[in-house]
């Protein structure tokens, strides 16, 4: 004999179906980002629900980043961004640190394959002026490094800097993404203080990629992108993990 269904989960299916419904609905009007969407009374009587239904379906959305509910304006579609997705790989990240840290393996691993990956169609596509602001970066890098201080936002920008020739908008937000990811990891683990050495060799490492970049060695730079990731897999692998508690080796 078949076991009655959970109210709770036909609840949670028609939730989903709803939503999916509403961005069925967005699709097949050719609506855009910054678009109105229906009223709620039109969403009401076409897709045939309830009002608390519907309100739920649409706070559903909004959270995925897909409807932006502007009190006093109404409903539009919501402008492209990955906030949603950075939130959901972010929470997967520290919470892997709980278990073994595997989540938080694979994240490095798709920031590896992204950049190695598509470093040498950057590279074709690298002018002169984008070389140089490159070029600035590392500068900075190194006058910060010799000082003895972290450069944490001259390392973000130099990632999106080496991208930057392949004007794919989606690509810079997924590295932005992957980059935020990747700093809660760091901080999850417990990132120490680097020492003035460790400063001028991350610099260093820069550098060597600029050139390589620079002199349109695509396998070299690649295999600088695809090392520039060791260090973090090796923090992850000499972590240990007590009673779901992270602590260092």
């Amino acid at each position: 004999m078949n076991s009655p269904r959970s109210p709770r989960l036909d609840a949670h299916a028609r939730l989903r179906a709803l939503t999916g419904d509403i961005t069925d609905l967005i699709l097949e009007r050719g609506l855009l980002p910054g678009d109105a969407m229906p009223t709620e009374q039109d969403l009401i009587a076409e897709l045939g629900v309830g009002r608390n239904t519907l309100r739920e379906a649409l706070k559903v959305l909004q959270a995925q980043g897909v409807v932006e509910i502007r009190h006093g304006f109404g409903m539009f579609v919501a402008a492209e961004n990955l906030v949603a997705l950075a939130d959901s790989l972010t929470f997967r990240g520290q919470m892997s640190l709980r278990h073994k840290g595997h989540e938080a393996n694979e994240l490095v691993d798709v920031r590896q394959a992204l950049e190695a990956g598509l470093v040498g169609s950057a590279i074709i596509a690298m002018t002169d002026d984008q070389l140089e602001k490159l070029e600035d970066v590392v500068r900075a890098m190194e006058s910060l490094a010799a000082a003895g201080e972290v450069f944490i936002e001259q390392d973000k920008d130099f990632h999106r800097l080496l991208f930057e020739p392949l004007n794919n908008q989606l690509l810079s937000d997924l590295l932005g993404v992957f980059w935020e990811v990747y700093r809660s990891i760091h901080r999850g683990i417990g990132t120490q203080v680097p020492t003035n050495a460790t400063l001028i060799e991350t610099a260093q490492a820069h550098r060597d990629l600029l050139e390589a970049v620079r002199n349109e060695d695509q396998t070299l730079a690649s295999d600088l992108l695809g090392r520039h990731f060791d260090g973090i897999r090796a923090r992850l692998a000499n972590f240990s993990w007590d009673s779901g508690n992270s602590v260092p080796k």
